[in-house]
């Protein structure tokens, strides 16, 4: 049985039909950032935002500034020279129309091709009937499956669940005006219709989206993300990565969008909406009632609200939603001319008390009680040579917390920003993701220094300098302590040619072995990558590796990968094969490798193997589109992998995994 499916992934890739989807946009988006630079999770909003706008491209010559606002790889400047190149010529007619903007550069505009889409310049029409928007919208219905050609130690003695991994996504989406869907999904060892997931699955996303109703601009009911300023009180959808901030220039977003993915951490849920009271001032209002997992103190308050989301042992699933969050804020935007001010606050009430070990030192000033307030004033002005953004907060024992941006962009080819940050030891917030080195937006303050220049007409250089310093004491760091963190990346892009090389060199400093000391914890990544694309739909690129790590012993890290793909309108190929050889976890090696449509993973290998990946995609009917993704990795230096319950008793793993999409 193993093989016959083995047999029928490599025939479905290999075979041919009629229309396929592009996803070209994640590669580009993979060789302008870097997975290092924001945890998994972060990678995986950026991910599922960008996915959704290639679903629903926006329609560029109909924007509105907030609407452009939302791709995430523009700065303000950016936006504002659209607009007013439409608002000049009055449309665009193909995306090579973009290069007339002087301040967009290449990779820009091939990432933009599968964001937004041209029609006629049209003024806003009114809200259409419930029968025109039924009549006009259309359904998408995708299932996938991932089925692993192998046994963990939890799948034969622990997990309550089969090895599956599945999910259901439906979707109707009628024009820029009304979307709905529902998702569930279950992870691999999960149960499925049994022990507490009587529903079926283990969690479900669902929401109802209104947008450009009279007044009310956007409205959401069911689950949903939002973000407002910088991000210090209200971020539950983008953050700002180290690269990301050079690319944008570290602009502030202000969204309200569904909650469309598998993940069961960072969203709201109930309604939201925002008023538009005038032309200048908007105000978005939420109330939120979600559950949540946690781990319990035997007092019955919560230690660490958990989320993860696996429910696949008993001890997990016991924790399922055992803890409930409510919560309420507004956010007021008043934007006039160059100006852009807002207040933004949120309360929070848990019906547990929220009480971590405090008597750990770095644990000393986490979150705890029941009742939480943030709130904030952001601001920003924006000139056509430069723009300041900021934000700052306080929650609700007075302490401050505060980031501000100042960019400048003298002439096309060169742009440069400069963030400060100060985050009080003191300062919580429940919902705060924020610009940081660390992952946490607490215990931290310091300064990002960055610059884009395009020296020479096919060459771009990137670099940035960050320093940052933290008064109290850190996981694994026990005194106050400081970071460095460098990077310089150059492209040359002419033809039919992308060369790219990255230097990363951070620098931190953690306890040594009987922590009564700080010691460096030095990490070097460097990788260089050439890709040739074909007018005839062929690409490769191949892509070299390697990293030092030193902290209390020091790690060495390579590998070499080639990647290969075909795409034609009838099908995709692509191809993956890499071989590594690393010390050690602390020397691991990431690199990107094609997912199915709404799946997200940037895997990462150490030790010693080799790692193939095939992934195909063809439409076996108009509107029916097939997709097969066969991973195996084969590690030299052990007879095991994992640990625990998610350990393998064998040196390989083949992963299968399977989607079915169909649009009517």
């Amino acid at each position: 049985m193993k093989y016959r499916l083995i047999v029928l992934a490599l025939l479905m890739a290999l075979t041919t039909s009629a229309q396929t989807e592009q996803t070209g946009w994640e590669q580009l988006w993979e060789q302008m950032y870097s997975p290092e630079d924001m945890e998994e999770g972060e990678w995986e909003e950026y991910h599922e935002r960008l996915q959704q706008l290639a679903e629903h491209p926006i329609d560029l010559n109909n924007a509105t500034r907030e609407e452009l606002e939302q791709l995430p790889f523009l700065s303000q400047q950016q936006v504002m020279d659209i607009m007013e190149y439409l608002y000049y010529y009055k449309s665009m007619r193909s995306i090579g129309e973009i290069a007339m903007i002087p301040s967009i550069d290449y990779r820009q505009r091939q990432l933009l091709r599968y964001f937004v889409t041209f029609t006629e310049h049209t003024e806003r029409a009114h809200f259409p009937s419930l029968d025109t928007l039924l009549s006009r919208g259309r359904h998408t219905l995708t299932a996938t499956a991932r089925y692993p050609f192998y046994k963990r130690k939890g799948d034969k003695n622990g997990y309550l669940g089969y090895q599956l991994r599945h999910s259901l996504r439906y979707e109707f989406a009628s024009g820029q005006y009304l979307r709905a869907g529902l998702i569930g999904a279950q992870d691999a060892g999960e149960p499925f219709f049994a022990n507490r997931n009587a529903m079926g699955y283990d969690t479900y996303s669902y929401y109802i989206q209104l947008r450009h109703l009279g007044f009310l601009e956007n409205a959401v009911v069911g689950k949903y993300k939002l973000s407002a300023g910088m991000g210090l009180v209200l971020n539950n959808s983008f953050m700002l990565g180290k690269l990301a901030t050079l690319q944008n220039l570290g602009r502030q977003s202000n969204t309200l969008r569904p909650h469309t993915s598998r993940s069961e951490s960072d969203y709201f849920q109930g309604a939201a909406a925002t008023l538009r009271l005038s032309k200048p001032l908007a105000l978005t209002t939420f109330v939120s009632y979600r559950p949540m997992d946690a781990t319990l103190n035997n007092d019955g308050s919560a230690a660490t609200l958990i989320t993860s989301g696996y429910h696949r042992t008993q001890g997990e699933m016991d924790k399922k939603y055992n803890t409930h969050l409510t919560a309420t804020g507004a956010t007021l935007n008043l934007h006039y001319g160059a100006l852009r001010l807002g207040a933004n606050t949120v309360y929070t009430h848990i019906d547990r008390s929220l009480e971590p070990d405090r008597t750990v030192l770095y644990r000393r000033h986490y979150a705890h009680g029941q009742d939480f307030l943030n709130t904030s004033v952001n601001y920003a002005y924006n000139h056509y040579r430069f723009t300041f953004n900021g934000e700052t907060a306080v929650n609700q024992d007075g302490a401050l917390a505060t980031v501000n941006t100042l960019s400048f962009q003298p002439h096309s080819s060169f742009g440069a920003v400069a963030l400060y940050r100060f985050y009080s030891y003191r300062y919580t917030g429940l919902y705060s993701h924020s610009f940081n080195d660390r992952g946490h937006t607490q215990n931290e303050s310091g300064i990002y220094l960055g610059i884009n220049w395009v020296p020479l007409t096919h060459l771009s250089l990137q670099a940035y300098a960050d320093y940052s310093y933290s008064p109290w004491a850190r996981y694994q760091t026990s005194l106050s302590s400081n970071a460095s963190d460098f990077l310089i990346q150059a492209d040359w892009c002419k033809g039919n040619w992308n060369v790219q090389g990255r230097y990363r060199l951070h620098l931190r400093q953690k306890d040594n072995k009987d922590k009564t000391a700080l010691i460096p914890d030095r990490e070097q990544r460097t990788r260089l990558f050439a890709v040739y694309t074909s007018p005839s739909g062929w690409a490769a690129k191949t892509q070299a590796d390697m990293i030092k790590s030193a902290y209390k012993e020091t790690n060495h890290g390579w590998m070499l990968s080639e990647h290969l793909s075909y795409q034609n309108p009838q099908w995709t190929l692509s191809v993956v094969a890499g071989y590594f050889d690393t010390d050690a976890y602390a020397s691991r090696i990431y690199i990107y490798e094609r997912q199915m449509q709404y799946e997200f993973s940037f895997p990462f290998y150490y030790g010693r193997g080799l790692r193939l990946a095939l992934f195909g995609r063809t439409a076996i009917l108009d509107n029916l589109t097939i997709s097969t993704r066969l991973g195996y990795t084969n590690y030299f230096n052990r007879s095991t992998i994992g640990s625990g319950l998610q350990q393998i008793d064998a040196s390989h793993q083949t992963d299968l995994d399977l989607q079915l999409r169909w649009k009517f």
